[in-house]
Formats: C-alpha cells, structure tokens, sequence
C-alpha cells in the first residue's frame, strides 16, 4: 500500500496523519450523519467507507471492438494478465479490474462487490446480468501497487448494436467515468466510424471532460498524409459528439511492442507515447486532489439535499390529504428549489437534477422524512470553514508522496512500460544476467566493427541507437533490449553485449 493510503495510529481526531486519513475522519463525524437522517444514499449513491478513500486510482481503457484496448495494457504492463484475450472479433466481454496481488488469480464479479477491500459494492444494483460480466484480474505487476486498470468490452457497431447487452451498458460506464482518474478513449486509425452506442458511451462520459484522454492507436498503418486527415476527420466527429468548443488532448501512436508498419512518423509516435506515460505517471499524485474535491461536492450536496427533505416535511399535512399533497410537493418542485435557494442562498449548482430526484421521490413516504436538523447543517458548514482548507494545506506534500512511491515502483524490475531510466540511449529498462547465454558473436562481428567501436572496443549508445531503430521495434522494446544486453551498465556495448542485443532482436521480430 502506498504511503499516502496508510491508516493512522492516532486516534486524536484533530490530527491527520495524511489527507486521505483526514478525509475518513472528517466524512465519518460530519458528513455522514447528516447522509443517514436524510436518506441520502437512497437518492445518491451508497454511504462511503474506508475502502472508498483507500481505493487506488484507476484507469478506465474506452474504446469500439479491436481498436487495441487490450494490447494497450498488456503493452502497459509488459505482461499479460489472467484472462486476456486478444483478436480482431470482440473478444473482451467484460468488464475487468486490472489489480495489484501477490497471487495472480481472477476474481467473480459476484465475489468482488461484496469485497470489503475493494469499492465495487454499489454495482451489485446493476444486476446479476452484469456482474457475470464483471471481475477482477489480479497480477504482481509493480505499476499496478498505484494504480488499477479497468479494461471494457469492445463498444459494439452496425448490426451487432441491435444485440441486447442484457444490462444497462451506458449506466455502468457512467458509474465508473464518475469515479476513474482518467478516461482513454482509443480510436483505430482505419475505423473512426462513432457508432450509436459508442456515441452513448462518450455522451455518459460528460461532466467528467478533465478526465478524458484520446488515443488514435494503430498510426503506424498510415502514410504521413493519410494521418493528418485522419486526425483532421476525429477532430471534426468528437466535437459534434462531446458538443464543445475544446476536444480532450490527443495522443497518436502504436501503442503495442511489435516492429512499426510505417516508420516515418517514429519521432512522433516516441514523443506521444513519452507525454502519454508522464500522464499516466502524474495520476497517483492528481488522485489526492481528486478525492479532497469528490468529497466537498458530495458535502454541499449533502447540505442541500437536508434542506430540500426537511422543506417537504414542512409542507405535508398533519392529517388528511397526504397522498394529494406529495404528489402536488413533486410537481412543484422547481418552484420549491427557487424557493430554497432563496431563503439559504445556496447556488443552483448545488442542487440535483429535477427529473432524476422526481422519480426517486415517487416512491418515498414524506411523512418518514426528517426536520431540518441545524447543528448537523452548521456541523458540514464548520467541516467546509475549517477543516477542508487544513486537509488542503496537506495535499501538495502527499502528493508528492504519492507520485514518489508510484515512480519507486514501475522502477522495479518488471515495472512495465512506465519504468524510466535515463541511462540507456532510449530511457527505460530492466536487467538481466545474459552473461552465460549462448550467443552467436561471430554472426554480427562486422556490423559491430562497421559502427567504429573506440580504444576501449566499445560502441555508444549514440552509434548503437540507428541499427537498432531500423528494426522499426517500438523504442519502449528497444529500451528494455538495451538493459538486457548492456550487462555492465556502462552506457556502452562490446562486441558481446552487441550480439546479445541483436540476438534478442531478432528474436522479438
């Protein structure tokens, strides 16, 4: 676990050992008192616990049927996880939490949501339909100690759109979109055809725009020209489906460790691939913030939300007429939220959607709900005066914590595609023993001699890095390469670790 999700041993509730300890204390004595006397989770989503502020942050991989979801976190991770499955039909059906454990394993859907280590509780409401389509893919894999992956099925497209999913697609993809750290949307280079359901998706992913990230995968397949219409026409599509001005940032590569179709725009692919890792990288240290703010909306929230139960208690007779009376209090109410606004001064922000309360509405008895109960109103006031701006002051040295030990970890051996090293001519790797390897020296003597090896027999990292490029093999392979075949670690190769680089090269391709 990392440092910044650690559990307090103090039990002084004026000390916070870190923001996310903070953020338990202040929800559990302020907020959710005032949550359980006004049914909020009846009209929201479920009361918090622990695991909700432990939870690491998540990536969420959004995307139509092989446009390369699951090559992009097998590529991520450097490994496969238990169940992938990878093909050119929809062969992901399911969602899948990608996740850190000792013991790689795959864990039901079923099983999973009543974990009470893990924050998917709430989606048992989707139904059994869905949580047969829902698991856990766990894997020793470093990145994933700060950080959970989320892969989705493939979006479905032309006549495939009319097979019912057999649970509510768009809603659960807008549960999670609510919840993720980032949102990758993943187009094919050859097909940005946005079919009616992935145009849903997108559209359940509004509200949450900082979070979306776009990825034009496969651009190794196009020629220079055909890649600058190809991103012109995204351009044009996704601003008629997000409907604004600003488009998300777009990331244009091959995001997979096979040797690239088209080598021109290499530099490109290298420099988006690079911005898109440091992205992903900063995630840990964003989700701190993330969290401190989910927490104030849900606080105002919850604020507003006693002042709109406690009023329709007020209105509701003491007798007779009962049942006229509520159905007449929910007709009224955008009348009744004006009404409040201006006797509270609380912003129209604050309150729910009018349509999506009415309908919970409709089904409760006014005559349970609570009167407005002040100390706990200005309890939640106090928490958002006083105790949120010291959990504030915290959040930029935990989150320097937090990106500190998420780095600590892809820096491991194994640490996936993220794991960076400056010290190889491509900036990334890992280590391993070739020394005793049986490698065929004499096959590449008169290359490594044709690059000009120096007084110490031994070529550059500068004079080694054109060869190995020509191999068109994405520099995230060429960097794990390099470290395996640089045993010595000098920065510089010998005859025998240039074989062994070209040994393994010519195994990967």
């Amino acid at each position: 676990m990392l440092r910044w999700m650690k559990k307090s041993n103090n039990n002084d509730s004026d000390a916070y050992s870190s923001t996310i300890d903070g953020m338990k204390k202040v929800y559990k004595k302020y907020v959710r008192p005032l949550e359980e006397m006004y049914r909020y989770q009846e009209f929201y989503s479920p009361l918090l616990t622990d695991s909700d502020f432990d939870a690491p942050p998540t990536v969420m991989l959004l995307g139509q049927y092989s446009t390369g979801k699951t090559t992009f976190i097998k590529y991520l991770l450097e490994t496969n996880y238990p169940g992938l499955r990878i093909g050119p039909e929809p062969t992901t059906d399911k969602f899948v939490a990608i996740m850190h454990g000792d013991q790689d394993q795959i864990i039901p859907g079923n099983a999973l949501v009543v974990d009470q280590n893990h924050s998917y509780k709430v989606l048992s409401r989707f139904g059994n339909n869905f949580l047969q389509r829902f698991e856990g893919a766990v894997i020793n894999n470093p990145v994933l100690q700060g950080l959970t992956l989320l892969d989705t099925p493939g979006v479905l497209s032309g006549e495939k759109q009319r097979i019912s999913r057999g649970y509510d697609f768009t809603g659960v993809v807008q549960w999670f979109a609510e919840r993720v750290d980032m949102i990758i949307l993943l187009f094919d280079a050859h097909k940005l055809d946005i079919s009616d359901e992935f145009q849903r998706v997108i559209q359940a992913c509004k509200g949450n725009d900082t979070k979306i990230r776009i990825v034009l995968n496969k651009a190794d397949r196009v020629t220079n020209q055909q890649l600058m219409r190809v991103y012109g026409a995204l351009m044009w599509s996704l601003g008629k489906v997000l409907g604004t001005p600003e488009v998300a940032r777009v990331y244009i590569g091959s995001f997979w460790d096979q040797p690239y179709q088209n080598d021109d725009n290499r530099k490109l692919f290298e420099a988006e691939e690079e911005d898109l890792f440091k992205d992903i990288q900063d995630i840990p240290r964003g989700a701190i913030i993330r969290k401190l703010n989910d927490l104030i909306k849900r606080s105002r929230l919850a604020k507003t939300h006693a002042y709109i139960i406690s009023h329709l208690k007020n209105e509701m007779p003491a007798v007779f007429g009962k049942e006229a009376k509520q159905k007449q209090l929910i007709q009224q109410l955008p009348a009744i939220f004006e009404q409040i606004q201006r006797a509270t001064g609380l912003p129209a922000g604050d309150f729910p959607n009018i349509a999506e309360f009415s309908e919970t509405l409709k089904t409760c008895d006014f005559n349970s709900f609570k009167k407005l109960n002040l100390p706990l109103i200005e309890a939640v006031e106090k928490m958002l005066a006083t105790e949120l701006p010291r959990l504030m002051s915290q959040v930029p040295q935990d989150q320097e914590v937090a990106h500190e030990d998420f780095m600590k970890n892809v820096r491991k051996r194994d640490g996936g595609a993220l794991y960076d090293d400056d010290v190889t001519p491509f900036g990334m790797g890992t280590t391993l023993d070739l020394l005793n390897s049986p490698v065929p020296v004499k096959l590449y003597q008169h290359e490594f001699e044709s690059l000009g090896p120096g007084e110490d027999g031994k070529v550059t990292g500068t004079q080694a890095k054109k060869p190995m490029q020509d191999s068109k093999l994405p520099n995230t392979t060429l960097k794990r390469i390099w470290n395996l075949g640089d045993i010595d670690k000098d920065g510089k190769l010998d005859v025998r670790e240039f074989a062994i680089i070209k040994h393994l090269m010519k195994i990967k391709l």
